[in-house]
């Protein structure tokens, strides 16, 4: 499908955010040439990569269909030991790693005011200045260069010679993989675990898989740090269940770092990059691992989604409890609620503050919708919390259809954004608010449009960066009901 003029606009501002550090290295190049090199960089470039949000998480890194090769020689050609990371060049993650954090904001900032620039002039607003790590765009005084941020941390694991299990990240464009002695946007300890298992997974001849020729077990393997807590938990993907000296393996992976609380293995026979199956199971310790938002607990089992960086969705989060405005006595839904960490850390700050409300969440998912109901009783709201496991356009048509009550409806829908049928239900249960988390703000800006049409007006837009170093920005939108339709 061919591009919008949106879609253009955004890809190439955002191009411009990863881009940038590389206009800046020659000083002795005229401004012109300069500008000509940008935008020759710019005409060429790919949509990089970017968080998986739903739908099954996807391998790292670009791939092609290229075979898998053992040489290691083009990624040693990349490594840049003045670099903040010795692979940068090779993994292609972090294009914007060796970018000031600042001009890196600035120039997110300047992406999303173009691509919100019809909205906010239909409108009357401005695009608010972008949620930083630990800064806003705008502060005075110097700014931070975050580190340590993704609390998911994932490997692909190949064969090797002599049956070694190679493991890391793709190098960029190509099957080959590049050795990750560690990574600076990791927490600590996650790529050493992941090393460990590659490890292990040699020292007891289990193989790796082979993507080429379908053979083989070790696929992937995927780990979750807690922020707030001291818990960690690993999940090992194979091709089939049963493994040679599975137990051995499942023990040894466990006494990699002693925060894991939890080993899961699931299977994958299928083809294609999609990292997880459909069956799992617990090998090692509890069934879930814990971590804490906004002053809530939330358990966390192996297939649900969670957002990668922890500190950066609490604000994330708290942006769009804001924007709710509950009022004693509303009825919030929120649609495509995963682990129901968004509705549940507004149900616990409205009943901090005295206000009971009803909490409806809908998950398509149903090892999310378990957690969420698990997470509702750790955080003593199963009296206020309700959650059907069920498509949101399918449940929210229904309850339009039925003239069910909803006063606050809180979105935070995939990649792809929201469905036309979902956005004239939303209209049509007339909710006096509506908060839209987006983890792509050039399917918002369409989805907004509808809205709008449908009888509301926009409030506010917030950017939020959640993924530093890269050109991926996160958006939170408040709508508020007008008394007619446009």
């Amino acid at each position: 499908m061919a591009e919008s003029r949106a879609e253009r606009r955004a890809r190439r501002a955002l191009v411009e955010a990863a881009e940038g550090s590389k206009e800046e290295k020659s000083s002795t190049k005229s401004k012109s040439s300069k500008a000509a090199k940008s935008k020759s960089t710019k005409s060429r470039a790919k949509t990089k990569r970017s968080d998986s949000r739903r739908g099954g998480d996807k391998a790292p890194r670009t791939r092609s269909k290229r075979p898998h090769n053992d040489s290691v020689s083009s990624a040693r050609k990349a490594v840049d030991p003045k670099s903040p990371c010795s692979i940068m060049k090779a993994c292609g993650g972090c294009t914007a790693l060796n970018r000031p954090y600042k001009k890196q904001l600035a120039a997110k900032q300047a992406a999303m005011e173009e691509l919100f620039a019809a909205l906010c002039e239909r409108e009357g607003i401005s695009v608010d200045p972008i949620r930083g790590m630990g800064v806003t765009l705008g502060d005075p005084g110097k700014y931070p260069a975050p580190r340590g941020f993704r609390h998911k941390a994932a490997t692909p694991f190949a064969p090797g010679k002599e049956g070694a299990v190679r493991c890391g990240f793709f190098e960029r464009g190509t099957h080959r993989i590049v050795a990750v002695p560690e990574c600076p946007v990791e927490a600590p300890g996650a790529r050493q675990i992941l090393n460990g298992i590659a490890r292990e997974a040699e020292r007891l001849r289990i193989p790796a898989f082979n993507e080429d020729k379908h053979l083989g077990l070790l696929r992937y393997a995927v780990v979750r740090c807690g922020w707030r807590t001291d818990q960690i938990m690993v999940t090992l993907v194979t091709a089939q269940r049963d493994l040679p000296h599975a137990q051995d393996f499942f023990e040894a992976v466990a006494a990699l770092d002693p925060r894991i609380v939890t080993v899961a293995q699931n299977i994958n026979g299928r083809t294609g990059n999609a990292i997880l199956g459909e069956e799992t199971r617990i090998v090692y310790g509890t069934e879930c691992m814990r971590d804490q938002l906004l002053g809530c607990e939330f358990d966390i089992s192996p297939t649900a989604f969670y957002q990668t960086n922890p500190q950066q969705t609490e604000l994330l989060y708290q942006l769009a409890v804001d924007g709710m405005d509950l009022h004693q006595g509303d009825v919030l839904m929120d649609a495509y609620c995963g682990s129901g960490t968004i509705g549940l850390c507004a149900a616990k700050d409205a009943q901090n503050k005295g206000i009971g409300i009803m909490l409806l969440g809908v998950e398509r998912n149903p090892a999310g919708i378990a957690d969420a109901r698990r997470n509702a009783k750790l955080n003593g709201l199963t009296r206020s919390a309700w959650f059907m496991a069920d498509d949101a356009t399918d449940y929210i048509l229904d309850a339009a259809d039925n003239n069910e009550r909803v006063d606050v409806l809180s979105i935070d829908p995939p990649r792809a954004g929201s469905t036309p049928e979902f956005l004239e239900a939303a209209c049509a249960l007339k909710p006096r608010r509506i908060t839209y988390i987006s983890c792509n703000p050039v399917t918002q800006e369409r989805d907004l449009h509808q809205l709008l049409g449908g009888g509301y007006r926009l409030l506010k837009i917030t950017p939020v960066d959640m993924f530093p170093h890269t050109d991926h920005t996160e958006t939170v939108a408040v709508l508020e009901r007008r008394y007619q339709p446009r």
